[in-house]
């Protein structure tokens, strides 16, 4: 990725459009919200399909259980909330009524990670990929650019059964490289190659990985960046490939590593081929501050991510 300012783009005005698309394809998609119409990107959906948009007010609870019932109805619900509100308090009708059930409800996530930065705390949402995980066989897919997120809105809608995606709210740019189709469920997306460590990354850490191995190329570090677009279930073929084929391996994501894809991936690593790892993420409590401050905060950054990576194989640990 050089140097020079790409182009980004807002991830939810490319979820609301899609979602337009596919309403105007299937009268059976409906949008099931939480008084978030606006932070969700939604009114525009909500004009052009206003007996089509449930918006239950600040009952996370009764918003999944609706949605169930709409699936179990014949329809196609997508589940749009704030991802900390969501998963934190549905998530007893997420298991019971979504994933338990096999309901055919797409949880959308919006704004997820450190997004809503100075709302603080509350409003962090960087323990929904762990709570998401411990549920069974629940697909969990973080679309990392503009592309990434059509092509797995797309696939969602199409897709029989449940699955929890999250919706990044600030700008990234395009990670994709061209690739099409941009998403691919259950593959992870090998962007650069490289023989010396493996950097594993998840929606907004993409772009920031990709920028840290040209930091490594420059110093003679040959980094793979593979962006992990589905968390679960794992490309294990992909990371088996990164600890046998690379010297180490860190994992970078915008939410906490443990029960998250860090620690996913650790899971299956230790398990399969040892090999010296760095897990990147955010494991406290957020302060209150901008996004930006929250990532440069947390080392969550190309710098830093090009500065573990020398650390790493320097210990070889």
């Amino acid at each position: 990725m050089s140097a020079e300012k790409l182009e980004e783009f807002d991830n939810r005005i490319i979820f609301a459009k899609t979602l337009i698309a596919l309403a105007n394809e299937d009268p059976k998609i409906v949008v099931v919200c939480n008084d978030s119409v606006g932070s969700s990107n939604l009114t525009e959906f909500r004009d052009l399909f206003p007996d089509r948009l449930i918006d239950v007010g600040i009952a996370e609870q009764n918003m999944v259980g609706v949605a169930a019932g709409l699936a179990n109805s014949g329809f196609t619900p997508f589940v749009c909330a704030a991802a900390p509100f969501l998963t934190g308090r549905a998530l007893e009708q997420i298991k019971a009524d979504v994933v338990y059930t096999h309901t055919n409800v797409k949880l959308c996530g919006m704004s997820p990670g450190i997004s809503y930065g100075e709302l603080g705390p509350t409003h962090h949402s960087i323990e929904d990929i762990a709570w998401m995980r411990a549920l069974d066989s629940l697909p969990i897919v973080l679309p990392a650019d503009e592309a990434q997120t059509e092509s797995a809105v797309r696939w969602a809608a199409k897709m029989a059964g449940p699955v929890f995606m999250r919706i990044g709210r600030f700008k990234v740019p395009s990670v994709s490289q061209g690739q099409s189709p941009a998403f691919i469920p259950n593959k992870a997306m090998r962007i650069i190659d490289g023989e010396d460590i493996s950097i594993i990354a998840t929606g907004t850490l993409v772009s920031r990985a990709i920028t840290a191995a040209g930091q490594l190329k420059a110093e003679g570090i040959s980094a793979r960046v593979i962006n992990l677009s589905t968390v679960s279930p794992l490309d294990t073929k992909e990371i088996l490939a990164a600890a046998k084929e690379t010297k180490a391996i860190i994992t970078a994501e915008e939410a906490v590593t443990r029960g998250g894809a860090g620690g996913a991936i650790a899971e299956f690593v230790v398990q399969n081929h040892p090999t010296p790892m760095k897990l990147m993420g955010i494991d406290s409590f957020a302060p209150t501050g901008s996004a930006s401050y929250l990532l440069e905060h947390f080392g969550l950054t190309a710098d830093a991510i090009a500065a573990a990576a020398r650390e790493l194989l320097k210990n070889g640990r």
